[in-house]
């Protein structure tokens, strides 16, 4: 019982719910990151350099059976030694993209981050004066010290 309850405790911290919920959310920009690498930029990318489809180039790095279409699916069920580079290029510019949209996320944070600072520190008052009263008893205050001092 001490285990579950202290496995409940671990769950709800909200460290593991904000964690949870990031990771939920990074698979689903994944996908979304994916799908402009895949449908967006690479065909443009391919429309420039003459290839319309990086994902199917490749280089065959071994003999290829007869019966066997020359394309990277069969050639790879087959067990065609491949050397598939349009798929790695695709998976870098996914990956760059996705890591230039989180830089651009974090220097966004970081900026609020700073503002948020100095509107804080724009913003504290100067120390407000004591009431008469207040200062009245500190001058009591002070005169019993230094006649009880001396």
């Amino acid at each position: 019982m001490a285990l579950l309850k202290e496995f409940r405790e671990f769950a709800i911290k909200g460290n593991v719910v904000d964690l949870a919920v990031g990771v939920i959310i990074g698979a689903a920009f994944g996908k979304i990151v994916d799908s402009l690498v895949g449908d967006v930029i690479m065909p443009l990318v391919g429309r420039v350099f003459g290839s319309l489809d990086y994902s199917s180039m490749f280089v065959v790095l071994g003999q290829v059976p007869a019966g066997v279409a020359m394309n990277l699916a069969d050639l790879k069920k087959a067990g065609v030694p491949v050397l598939a580079y349009g798929n790695f290029l695709t998976i870098i510019v996914n990956f760059l993209i996705l890591a230039f949209i989180i830089f651009m996320m974090v220097r966004a944070i970081n900026r609020m981050r700073r503002e948020s600072e100095a509107d804080n520190k724009a913003g504290t008052a100067p120390p407000v004066e004591p009431p008469e009263d207040v200062k009245l008893l500190r001058e009591i205050r002070d005169s019993l010290r230094s006649r009880s001092g001396s």
